[in-house]
């Protein structure tokens, strides 16, 4: 292998590693190819899918190239073709839609999941099936294009085989079958269709306008109505698209999200200051690529497919990508950080719904899906299949407790919540109230044998958090990751804080992780406050009669309900008290209330 990696050339072109059977199982672009597979082999490599990658390569194979574009066209085609084992792989598009317009002698148009070459124009696919819908709906109402199947031949209409049917009735076709519409004035409609699927409906709008107005001079008036008609409702369908800047044409938009073993890439393309197409696709990791890698890939993938000849692409970051007459941005505002925001809020809102669908499918999975979210903000080494949370209640350092609860993948686990009533802190001292609970807490748990947690969240900031961190790893000696949920003045969910120092964790408040987070903190709060209560309460109600020995709550209960305070029961007779709790009892009380 050596020797084959020795001979390489340093000039650009891909490579193909190759199995013990002779089979492709990655293929790659390079810059310099000596430098780049040479990389692949060194003696300590960082991802471990990499040494799994390297330890089945049997031969290396390689194609120059002139530039490194073509490096990038030639990959492309190369994981199309091949579908290597660790390349990354766009997930299988048959399940997208497209729109089919036939090549029949009066052509239908129609959505389909099945390409079936030579059977006519296809538009697509379309990733977003309410887009396609509303464009579909659009062409129904400006066009009246057959939807019937007949097989419509000039001898069959010559030979009157055909029927006008309920569709021309109810003026949805124009019956081209029997000769009531040209086809002539019915190809020139499809025409039109298709610069409506190609995304060219502003260009349509000015061309209807030039015939209306044409026909107008011409004193056509009943033809130029029924085109104005058409001009309205396309006129509608653009106003309702994004418009960023008429000055903008032709522009290609990329952004990119990823999560474990997926990525998403959104596609977007801008035709005369409109939004005209727009793809979110799902590509599957397969040796820990970098964002840049995919999204390289992905911005040759969806301009290959879509025939994109724009010459000026948004992107969200930098890349090390040249193309012969293209200008890569990055734009920090104006129109184009417009359209760049709007392309990462569809990837995210994809990836959402993709998650949504596989949790509906699975629904222990949508658990999983947010722990694993929240190791990979925190850089936690495991998973936290334990979360453990404290706070503490008090007012003016009276009742003084503090809770801790427990949730098991994700979800709360009652039966482990525990209660603290805080013995060693005087006063309000929420720091010294926190430090006694964590250490009763952890020292049992070590003494005992009892499961540790993989997470804990105290509820509030940095002081918290220091606190808890000293009780842990200081004197326990414990190594436990350690994190904290402030609030802001609205008294809401505001931050997580990690790490010491502590750094403020970004979360998108809309995200199922921000929202998970949200009920950790207001269970513990719950749990806290409700104990803190309880407490409370039972202060609140204690008397000088829960002193006496011999004298229980249901005594009491039935004194309080006879003679409604204790100033009253103290006047009360023996024989009185006798009538209510017994004459031991009585006589229990009257000894205790003469010895004061």
């Amino acid at each position: 292998m050596k020797t084959i990696v020795a001979a390489l050339p340093t000039s650009p072109g891909c490579y193909q590693y190759l199995d013990s059977s002779g089979k492709i199982i990655y293929v790659g672009k390079a810059k310099n190819l000596k430098n780049r597979v040479s990389s692949y082999f060194l003696k300590t490599v960082d991802r471990r899918k990499t040494e799994i990658l390297v330890s089945k390569i049997e031969d290396i194979k390689y194609i120059v190239v002139p530039t490194d574009e073509d490096a990038l066209l030639l990959e492309n085609n190369l994981i199309k073709k091949y579908k290597p084992r660790y390349n990354i792989l766009l997930k299988d598009g048959k399940t997208y839609p497209s729109v089919c317009v036939t090549n029949e002698y009066f052509p239908r148009v129609f959505k389909t999941r099945k390409i079936i070459k030579g059977a006519g124009t296809y538009f697509g696919p379309f990733s977003h099936i309410a887009t396609l819908n509303n464009i579909l709906e659009l062409i129904n109402k400006m066009y009246k294009i057959r939807r019937c199947r007949l097989v419509i031949t000039p001898e069959g209409i010559e030979k009157q085989k055909y029927q006008t049917c309920l569709e021309y009735h109810i003026k949805n076709c124009k019956a081209p079958c029997v000769a009531k519409q040209t086809r002539e004035n019915y190809m020139q409609e499809v025409e039109e269709v298709k610069e409506i699927l190609k995304g060219n409906t502003r260009i349509l709008c000015d061309k209807m306008l030039r015939d209306m107005q044409q026909l107008s001079e011409e004193m056509k008036f009943e033809e130029a109505m029924e085109i104005k008609k058409r001009y309205d409702l396309a006129l509608e369908f653009c106003e309702k698209s994004e418009v960023v800047s008429f000055s903008y044409n032709n522009i290609d938009v990329f952004s990119i999200d990823d999560e474990e073993k997926s990525c998403f890439i959104n596609y977007l393309h801008v035709t005369n200051g409109s939004i005209n197409q727009a793809f979110t696709f799902e590509y599957k990791k397969r040796v820990d690529e970098s964002m840049e890698d995919m999204l390289t890939l992905g911005i040759i993938e969806m301009r290959q497919r879509y025939k994109s000849t724009a010459k000026d692409i948004v992107i969200p970051f930098p890349i090390d990508l040249e193309m012969n007459g293209i200008t890569f941005t990055v734009p920090e505002r104006g129109d184009k950080r417009h359209l760049l925001e709007l392309s990462k809020m569809n990837v995210r809102q994809y990836r959402i719904d993709s998650l949504k669908q596989a949790e509906k499918l699975n629904p222990e999975q949508r658990s999983t899906n947010i722990l694993k979210e929240l190791q990979r903000k925190l850089g936690l080494e495991k998973l936290p299949m334990r979360i453990e949370l404290f706070d503490n209640s008090n007012i003016s350092g009276t009742s003084a407790v503090a809770g801790c609860v427990v949730f098991k993948q994700a979800k709360p686990a009652r039966s482990e919540y525990r209660k603290f009533n805080i013995k060693t802190v005087e006063g309000p001292d929420d720091y010294a109230s926190m430090h006694e609970v964590v250490l009763r807490k952890y020292q049992r748990a070590i003494n005992e044998g009892t499961e540790l947690p993989d997470l804990i969240v105290c509820d509030g900031g940095k002081g918290q958090m220091e606190i808890v961190r000293k009780a842990i790893e200081d004197e326990l000696h414990l190594h436990i990751p350690i994190a904290g949920l402030a609030k802001n003045s609205q008294h809401r969910t505001n931050e997580l804080l990690f790490g010491f120092p502590q750094k403020t964790i970004g979360v998108e408040i809309d995200s199922p992780l921000f929202k998970f987070l949200t009920r950790l903190q207001d269970e513990v709060h719950r749990y806290a406050i409700t104990f803190h209560r309880d407490k409370r309460s039972k202060e609140q109600t204690k008397s000088e009669l829960d002193t006496i020995k011999g004298i229980g709550p249901e005594s009491k209960k039935l004194l309080l309900r006879e003679f409604k305070s204790l100033k009253r029961i103290k006047e009360a007779n023996e024989e009185q008290l006798a009538n209510v709790i017994g004459k031991a009892k009585a006589k229990i009380l009257i000894t205790a209330f003469s010895a004061e």
